[in-house]
């Protein structure tokens, strides 16, 4: 593609850590490595597939669980009984790191003079999902979507767009001009009708960007219902 995007919405391999034992329902104090592993592992992959700047950090917390799934493979002996577990020293900056997250975002959600805040999020009315309150969703859990989405377009497509050329900032614009007119639109209603391959990544390196950017966030009333899109400061 020729384009490579760093996004400081990324906060780091802990955040993707934490999402992984969210998503699987782990408990923290016993995660199973090999499982937890093999899923970072493959959001890595996906995240390179995307042109995503991959920080060394993440590289390195991957080096970090290989070693501990390999001193878990190791037989126990008896001499041995009283050895810390492996998975106690990445526990713990797990729960210091939920903790420092938590307390930032109760900080972040106070009415600030000047600053623009969501005040309890949107609630829907008259939606297919029902009558919830919308969460925001992690860059993890859009890239969660993003795969199935593009699971469903066949392979073959891949090339057919090349006479057309892409333009990232123009894709951004497009966007930003239809939550103008529309004020939300869906993830279905950006990436859904477009049926080849390198358009949807296009489009999807642009929602990443206008994140990045702070103009647009992404909420999700319930778990795999229907994403939608908010300009981040409403007129």
């Amino acid at each position: 593609m020729g384009y490579e995007i760093k996004l400081d919405i990324f906060q780091g391999p802990l955040d993707l850590l934490l999402y992984l034992i969210k998503k699987n329902e782990i408990d923290i104090y016993n995660i199973p490595i090999a499982v937890i592993t093999e899923q970072y592992l493959e959001y890595i992959d996906v995240m390179k597939s995307l042109n995503l700047d991959v920080a060394g950090e993440y590289l390195v917390m991957a080096s970090t669980l290989i070693h501990i799934k390999s001193k878990l493979l190791l037989p126990v002996h008896d001499d041995t009984e009283d050895e810390e577990d492996p998975r106690e020293e990445l526990t713990r900056q797990l729960l210091e790191y939920q903790a420092f997250k938590e307390a930032a975002l109760n900080l972040d959600t106070m009415n600030l003079l000047g600053r623009d805040v969501f005040k309890g999020g949107y609630l829907l009315g008259n939606e297919t999902d029902g009558e919830h309150s919308l969460e925001e969703l992690s860059i993890f859990e859009l890239i969660e979507a993003f795969k199935v989405m593009v699971s469903r377009i066949n392979p073959e497509e891949i090339m057919e767009i090349d006479v057309e050329r892409m333009s990232l900032s123009e894709r951004m614009n497009e966007i930003m001009e239809r939550l103008n007119k529309e004020k939300a639109l869906t993830f279905s209603d950006l990436l859904g009708e477009l049926s080849n391959r390198i358009k949807m990544i296009y489009t999807f390196l642009a929602i990443l960007e206008l994140m990045k950017l702070r103009v647009i966030k992404a909420y999700q009333a319930k778990p795999f219902g229907t994403i939608r899109i908010f300009l981040a400061v409403e007129d």
